[in-house]
């Protein structure tokens, strides 16, 4: 399988943007997979497949290593917004992405999309709307048993969920 791609990498993830407007490929859950595989393939954690031009938002595909699609990704937003930038499918430093979690805002903060700001949208703690297993409303400030050691766990979502330990 032949795959045109660019790697980046912001924060601590590393992307691979397939662009299908450049060569298009099947994105199966088996080749997310091997294209992912740190050991047989490229070796990503995940993959930005777009931009999908339809209508006047640029669309994106957040595919994590096991194929499954993610809504929003903070890293691969901004890494994605470069890309755009940089290939000049947007020519403002302002524009938006359609992602499966909704549209989110982009601003690019210098020429060279250097520094880049995503607003992801709202922040919700409702347990319901991560969504996180038990009796509370709210998962904030929680102990969690891990092998007989507890953390102080704070569960939300930005489109994704998050489960942070201080």
């Amino acid at each position: 399988m032949d795959v045109d791609f660019k790697k980046y990498h912001g924060l601590g993830n590393d992307y691979l943007v397939i662009d299908p407007n450049v060569r298009d490929v099947a994105m199966t859950e088996a080749n997310i997979r091997l294209i992912c595989d740190r050991n047989f393939g490229v070796g990503s954690d995940g993959i930005l497949y777009g931009p999908i031009l339809d209508g006047d938002i640029p669309k994106l595909r957040i595919l994590n290593p096991d194929g499954s699609e993610a809504e929003k990704s903070g890293n691969g937003l901004r890494i994605f917004a470069k890309y755009l930038f940089e290939k000049r499918y947007v020519r403002s430093k302002e524009f938006q992405i359609r992602t499966l979690g909704g549209i989110v805002s982009v601003q690019v903060k210098d020429d060279i999309a250097g520094m880049i700001r995503i607003n992801m949208g709202k922040v919700t703690f409702v347990s319901d709307e991560i969504p996180v297993a038990g009796e509370k409303r709210e998962v904030v400030n929680e102990a969690l048993d891990v092998n007989g050691v507890d953390f102080k766990v704070t569960c939300l979502s930005i489109g994704n969920p998050h489960c942070v330990i201080p």
